[in-house]
């Protein structure tokens, strides 16, 4: 028996004004959604444990069918098996994410402004990312560049018990209360904070903003974790299997 697994993430949308106050999947022609849910068998599934974040690595995990309270450990070591970076036991990995700060005139207060830059380009990211880890680098820290907004920076022996909020949930909102806590704060936000004087500057950005886009002026670090044990897909399951994803994140689900 074959099997396709289609997951609509953010399909639900929000409300448009321009669409009556509907959302996009409400105001859609959606016959054979509908056929599928009339003749087909409807149900709920939970794919968050309790006491887990509600995010799309969680998520998908279960839907995979690995028990997240067992195998996940972070965002970003799934991210590194998606990009082929090998991570050694006593790596932690975590997402480095390229976002637009603004600043208020004294440049004592930052608002995050866009968790990706403008959606900027892999390869103006790329030529970002190969600066920061030229200047922020170290012999135990290192910066891989990845897709678009989305990279990485491992740490060799670095720590685990941080409190790191993803980007996108503090949106608007002022980034004084959302940096990193816990043991080896001081090292990740003097990194996050050194990186605004490498980017700003940068041709790459300087280019950006002439052209009316959104600066990538800041790293922002998050989703840490270690190489986790997950079996593959096949021996788990007995079965083969294919993943098309707009994403990263799920490319190392093999």
């Amino acid at each position: 028996m074959k099997y396709i697994v289609l997951i609509g993430d953010g399909m639900a949308d929000r409300p448009l004004q321009e669409l009556g106050g509907k959302t996009p999947l409400q105001y859609a022609k959606t016959d054979n959604m509908d056929r599928l849910a009339s003749e087909g068998t409807v149900g709920l599934a939970h794919t968050i444990p309790a006491g887990m974040h509600p995010g799309s690595d969680v998520a998908n995990l279960s839907i995979l069918g690995y028990d997240p309270a067992r195998y996940y450990s972070g965002r970003a070591p799934l991210e590194a098996a998606s990009i082929g970076i090998s991570l050694k036991d006593a790596d932690v990995a975590f997402r480095c994410n390229l976002v637009t700060l603004k600043y208020n005139k004294e440049r004592t207060r930052a608002i995050m402004e866009d968790y990706s830059s403008g959606h900027i380009t892999t390869d103006e990211a790329c030529g970002l990312i190969k600066d920061i880890d030229g200047a922020l680098g170290s012999s135990d820290l290192k910066f891989y560049p990845g897709v678009s907004y989305r990279h990485l920076m491992v740490w060799s022996d670095g720590p685990l018990d941080l409190e790191c909020v993803p980007p996108h949930d503090i949106i608007g909102k002022d980034i004084v209360d959302y940096l990193p806590v816990g043991h080896g704060e001081d090292r990740l936000r003097r990194l996050m904070i050194d990186s605004v004087d490498i980017l700003e500057s940068h041709p790459i950005n300087r280019e950006r903003v002439k052209n009316g886009k959104s600066p990538a002026n800041s790293i922002w670090l998050w989703g840490q974790g270690k190489r986790p044990g997950m079996p593959l897909f096949e021996t788990k399951y007995g079965v083969k299997g294919a993943l098309i994803s707009a994403v990263d994140l799920t490319r190392s689900g093999r």
